[in-house]
Order: C-alpha cells, then structure tokens, then sequence
C-alpha cells in the first residue's frame, strides 16, 4: 500500500464516505435488532431454547447468503447488489414493526430474520467496494471502515436501550428504523463508484460463470488468506458471546462486571482498527498481523491463566487490540487483484462467517466439559494458526529484491 499523501479527488472522497456510512448502517440495523430481543423474548413468552431456534433463522440467511454473494455480486455489480439486497432488508426491518405488533408470533418473525441475515450478501458487497475505493485512494482505510460498523452497533444498542427505558413501542423503532435505513440506502448508492475490476481497463476481462469463481478455492493464497480471517474472527465472536460468561464464571465478576468486560473489549477493537491504518501503511500487512496474533495470544493467556482481575483486564485489552485487525486486512489482501476480487473476497468471507456460526456452539460444548475459560484455548490455537498464515496478505509487488552482483549496473 502505498503511504503517499496526496489528497482524494472529491468523487473518491464521497465514495469513501458512503461507504463509510453504509459499515456504520449495517452495524446500527443489526443492533436495532440485537437490543430488542428480551423485549422479543417477553413478547412471544419463548424459553431460551425457543430463542436460539428463532436466532438460527438469521444465522441461516447469513451463511446462505454469504455462499451464494460471490454469484450474486458478479450478476448485479457490488452497489447495485448493496441497494437491492440492503433495500430487502430494510423492507424487512419495516415490515417487523407491524408484525411484533399486531401478529406477534414464532414464524412470521423466524421468515423476517432470515431475510436479515441475508445481510451477509451486502457485507461481501461494501468489503469489495471499499477494497476498491482503497485501492484507488492509495492507502490503508478498511479497518476504518470496519470500525464505522462497530460505532454503527454501539449506537443502534444505545439507541435501542434508550427508546426501550422510554417506553417507545418495539413496532416503532423497527419500522423507523426500517424506514432510515432505506432512505439512506437509496441516497448512499448515489456516490459509490464501480468496483469490479475498474482501474484495469488494460486488463484481461474478469473470469465469467460460477464455474470460474468456484476456482478460487483452489487457491492456496486464498485459502491461506482465509485462515487469517477465520482465526481472528473467531478471537472477535468468541468475545462477543463468551467474554461476560468467561469473567463472570471464570474470574468471579458480577453480570455487571461481565458486561462491563465486554465493553472493554469492543472499545479495544475500535481503538486497534482505527490505529491499525496508521501501522499498517507504515510496517506493511505481514509484521502488522504477526504483531497482531502474538497481542492477541498472549491476552487469551492470560485471561486464561491469571486469576488476577487488573492483569485479566489488561489480557482483554490485549485479546481486543490483538484481534481488531484481521477481518478487514483479510478483505483487502482478498481484493488486491481486482479481476477475481469478487469471487475471492466471497470465498474469504465464506470461510470467516463460519467462525461466527460454528464458534458460539463448539465453544459452550466444550465449555460444558471444561469451564468456558479453558474452552477459549480453542480460540487461541486458531489465532495461532492465523499468525503463521499471515505472510499471504502480504501486498502485490512487496517482495523482497534480489541484491545485485557487485559492478552491476
């Protein structure tokens, strides 16, 4: 990546931006959803087993629709798949409203989440479309756009703990919600440029037919690179659903604690994706998510093993700061070739969202046998392999070059 300052020409800065509030759009929907599910929860009087079934309908429209992106994005292009796929899902954000209203009932709501998570096709879509734009700006800008998602989920959970402490109808902040989102969508599309392979006109066009995509898979680079991903998405998920439980169980903290912990964390990975752009341009992909594993490694060590609350602490913030990088520095390194971009970065993402499907169960079955603390040595073997995989992100044409023999010219 190039670290030359010149300043974006204004059509590649409102698409930077654009792009920028669709991560944050993306995040703020899913936390609409995410703060409201004890209310949904009350609602339909489920027990917690009801709920991991109903949860299961947008884990499913995820991983469906995080297979079939790839094809999706090559037909349509990657904004006019972030407006009609975005639009569905505000539409079913909207539609919600009504039904947790006036037909609060187990399947109505199980079809919606299923379009919700058909969100995972939008993910591939902005991830492709702001490797583009980064591409084009000249320097390091994906984990900033993956830190607008992480603002985009801590207000949509405010926002949503507000409105509930108010009193404000579930029905209502759906559907309003709904409706922003929508509006927006439609607005944002307008300044995001092409991103399939533009900037190569010279180039050979880009392999055709599903066939051809499928052929990434046999790439090693991207299998590799999809290691990276998978391992540092799984520091991240397992975080999220397991950190409170592992303080509370593990370390002795109260509920309040635990969330507390959880916040610290979340704060961590912002903080290491916003610092992340400044080092990754300076030091280059490679030695930055080494550097990232090895932070990440030695946190989970010593949440694990050190029953010291302030060193625990500090091991989360390591575990955070540690785990904040991969994801998005996995999209770019996906993306670097820009006529296979959208079958590679489908392929990668495949790969990473299975991290968050199958790391929630495998860690509570083993947490079941073990303690949930020693389940996340799990976690911390695959951050491992994550590190020794990193040298494929490495970026095109940073290779090292060959000393010339002495006297030559």
């Amino acid at each position: 990546m190039s670290t030359t300052r010149t300043k974006p020409s204004r059509t590649l800065r409102q698409w930077r931006n654009a792009v920028f509030t669709i991560f944050a759009l993306c995040g703020f929907v899913f936390a609409t959803w995410a703060s409201r599910v004890p209310a949904v929860r009350d609602l339909l009087h489920a027990t917690t087993q009801e709920m991991g079934f109903l949860i299961l309908g947008m884990s499913a429209g995820s991983i469906v629709g995080v297979i079939a992106a790839s094809h999706i994005v090559a037909r349509l292009g990657a904004t006019r798949t972030i407006l009609w796929l975005y639009g569905a899902v505000s539409v079913a954000m909207i539609v919600l409203g009504p039904i947790v209203t006036f037909v609060p009932a187990f399947l109505p709501i199980f079809l919606v989440l299923i379009v919700l998570g058909g969100a995972s096709v939008v993910d591939v879509a902005m991830n492709l479309s702001g490797a583009a734009n980064e591409r084009a700006i000249g320097r390091t800008i994906m984990p900033l756009f993956h830190a607008a998602f992480s603002g985009g989920t801590v207000a949509g959970a405010g926002l949503g703990a507000l409105l509930a402490g108010l009193g404000v109808p579930m029905g209502v902040h759906f559907s309003a919600v709904g409706v922003f989102a929508l509006v927006t969508t439609l607005v944002l599309v307008r300044f995001l440029q092409p991103a399939e392979h533009a900037e190569e006109e010279g180039a050979e066009p880009a392999p055709s037919g599903w066939r051809s995509r499928l052929v990434v898979w046999r790439d090693p680079r991207v299998l590799l690179i999809g290691a990276i991903v998978l391992g540092m998405a799984f520091a991240e998920g397992s975080a999220n659903d397991w950190l409170g439980l592992a303080m509370v169980d593990g370390h002795g903290f109260d509920n309040a604690g635990g969330a507390a912990v959880l916040s610290v964390f979340l704060a961590a990975m912002t903080a290491g994706r916003i610092g992340g752009v400044f080092l990754l341009d300076r030091f280059g992909r490679v030695p930055v998510l080494r550097w990232s594993a090895a932070f990440a490694v030695a946190g989970l060590l010593l949440v694990i093993f050190v029953p010291n609350d302030v060193i625990a602490i500090a091991g989360v913030v390591l575990w955070g700061l540690g785990a904040s990088l991969g994801f998005p520095v996995g999209m770019s390194a996906a993306a670097d070739d820009p006529r296979t971009a959208t079958a590679t970065v489908g392929a990668v993402a495949t790969i990473g969202y299975t991290a968050f499907l199958v790391g929630p169960p495998l860690i509570g079955l083993i947490g079941e046998h073990t303690g949930v603390l020693h389940a996340l040595l799990v976690v911390l073997t695959l951050i491992v392999v994550a590190g020794f995989a990193s040298g494929a992100a490495r970026e095109p044409g940073a290779v090292r070059r060959p000393v010339p023999a002495e006297g030559a010219q």
